[in-house]
């Protein structure tokens, strides 16, 4: 068998609005420019050694109708001015041999700050765990992320989010944020 191991990453973001929900999530693929690829959904553990490379790079390792394997967040209203997002934590540890931790979150409600940092929050907690990194899970985000960089196992925590209000005349609203693997 072939390995299946994405050597490379890169992250993306739409939204879109249509009067249809399945148009309204394509144009939201649209517009994070992966509407063109067969999507499947894998969980979220970033391959050791995976390079995170720029959206402009990772599609020029992709053509029409591939199997393209994703992490994504997805969120979706038609209810006027409701607040959505859609957000993809990372967490990438310091030894380029171990594996990382990318995390979903798609709230109502929250802002595309506070979502932001919901997802790397997840994502950095689930990597700490897996290196044994003792912490308080009930302290703020800030000061555990102090903690898990001050272990020196964890060399960087991001997060891509994508948010919007609902379309103000009822359309299907949809938000994507996406981790995109590439196999090349």
């Amino acid at each position: 068998m072939t390995n299946m191991t994405p050597t490379k990453v890169f992250f993306t973001k739409g939204v879109g609005a249509h009067k249809d929900q399945l148009a309204s999530f394509e144009a939201a693929l649209r517009n994070a420019g992966i509407e063109k690829f067969n999507l499947v959904y894998v969980s979220s553990i970033l391959p050791p050694r995976c390079q995170v490379v720029t959206r402009e790079e990772g599609l020029k390792h992709l053509s029409p109708g591939s199997i393209v394997f994703v992490v994504m967040a997805r969120n979706l209203t038609n209810e006027p001015n409701r607040l959505i997002a859609a957000s993809i934590g990372v967490a990438k540890p310091k030894n380029p041999d171990q594996y990382g931790y990318l995390s979903e979150h798609h709230p109502y409600g929250e802002t595309a700050h506070k979502a932001g940092e919901y997802a790397e929050d997840l994502a950095a907690t689930m990597l700490a765990t897996t290196l044994g990194i003792d912490f308080d899970s009930s302290r703020d985000w800030k000061e555990r992320e102090q903690i898990y960089k001050a272990s020196g196992q964890i060399i960087s925590t991001t997060n891509y989010t994508q948010s919007a209000e609902g379309h103000k005349d009822g359309l299907w609203t949809t938000v994507v944020a996406s981790a995109v693997m590439i196999l090349a």
